[in-house]
C-alpha cells in the first residue's frame, strides 16, 4: 500500500497509472473508518483499476470549532482496516498545510438553493468548505469516478452540483447507507456516543421508518408534527430538523406529485453529538 502526503507526489503516481490506461476511483473521507466507508472502498475496487482514499479532517466546513477539535482522528487504525481490505489502495492523508497553506478559507459557490435548506439552514458556510475540497481532491486525483454515501444525501447533491456547475469530467457515485446492527446510521461521530446513547438513537430510524409508512396516507405537516411530538418524550435526544423534501431539488414538500422522489431527513443531537439521517419514502 502507497500513502502520500503531499499533492505533487500522489499527481505523479497518478499520472504513471493512466499511462499504463488504468482507472482510477477516489473515496474522499475525514478519517475515522468504519463499514460505511469500507463499503465505499469495495465498491470503488470492483469498479476501478486503482483506488485512492483520502484523509483529511477539512477545517472550512465545520461551523464550530469545538466539533472540529473533538473529530476523531486516527489515521494508523485506518491505514490498517484498508490494507486488510486491499494492498491496491493508494491513501492520501495531507496536512492542513499541505491543501491550505497559510488561507484556510474557502471558495464560495452557487448551489442554486440547495444549500439553504436542513444542514445548510444551521451550518453556515458548511457547503462551501465541502464544494472547495472535494473540487481540489477530484482535480488533484483526476478520477474516473468518486464515492459518496447517502448518509449525507444533501452534501452528496451539492457535490453532483458543483461537478455540474465546475463542468468536471467525473463520475459522481451515490452508495447505500451503511447501518449498525440497530439501524443507527454508521458514523464517525457514533464513537463519542456513550453506549447507552448509542443503543437508544436505534429511535432515530425507526421514526423514520414509521414517518414511511405513514407517507401517502397523511400530509407531510402531520408526519412532521409527530415526528417533532415522539422526540418530545425522549428527553436525551434532541431534535434539530425533520424535513420531508423532493429528491433532486431538497425543497420541503406542500403536497406529494406524482412522478417525484421523496426523502425525509432527520438531525439530531445526543450527548452533544449531531447524528444525522435520510430515508426515501417513494
Amino acid at each position: 500500500m502507497k500513502i502520500f502526503y503531499q499533492k505533487n507526489k500522489l499527481e505523479s503516481f497518478n499520472t504513471e497509472e493512466r499511462k499504463k490506461n488504468r482507472t482510477i476511483g477516489l473515496v474522499p473521507t475525514m478519517g475515522a473508518l468504519h463499514e460505511g466507508h469500507i463499503s465505499l472502498v469495495k465498491k470503488a475496487l470492483l469498479e476501478n483499476d486503482s483506488v485512492v482514499v483520502s484523509i483529511f479532517v477539512n477545517p472550512t466546513q465545520f461551523d464550530k470549532k469545538d466539533d472540529l477539535e473533538k473529530y476523531p482522528r486516527h489515521l494508523d487504525e485506518d491505514v490498517t482496516l484498508l490494507k486488510n481490505v486491499s494492498e491496491n489502495i493508494v491513501v492520501f492523508a495531507p496536512t492542513v498545510d499541505e491543501i491550505y497553506g497559510n488561507n484556510i478559507k474557502s471558495e464560495t459557490y452557487q448551489f442554486e438553493g440547495l444549500d439553504k435548506v436542513m444542514e445548510g439552514e444551521f451550518r453556515a458556510g458548511h457547503f462551501d468548505g465541502v464544494g472547495t475540497i472535494v473540487e481540489l481532491l477530484l482535480r488533484t486525483v483526476d478520477p474516473d469516478k468518486a464515492y459518496f454515501g447517502e448518509k449525507d444525501f444533501q452534501q452528496l447533491q451539492i457535490i453532483r452540483k458543483m461537478v455540474e456547475i465546475k463542468k468536471l469530467p467525473y463520475t459522481i457515485i451515490g452508495c447505500p447507507i451503511e447501518r449498525e446492527p440497530n439501524g443507527l446510521a454508521m458514523s464517525s461521530r457514533n464513537e463519542r456516543l456513550s453506549p447507552t446513547t448509542r443503543d437508544k438513537a436505534s429511535f432515530i430510524y425507526q421514526t423514520l421508518k414509521t414517518a414511511k409508512s405513514k407517507f401517502g396516507t397523511e400530509s407531510a405537516k402531520e408526519i412532521v408534527q409527530w415526528v417533532e411530538t415522539e422526540f418530545e418524550k425522549h428527553p436525551i435526544f434532541d431534535l434539530e430538523y425533520f424535513e420531508i423534501a423532493d429528491e433532486d431539488t431538497l425543497t420541503p414538500i406542500l403536497r406529494i406529485r406524482d412522478n417525484q422522489k421523496y426523502r425525509a431527513f432527520i438531525a439530531v443531537y445526543a450527548d452533544s453529538v449531531r447524528l444525522i439521517d435520510n430515508l426515501r419514502l417513494n
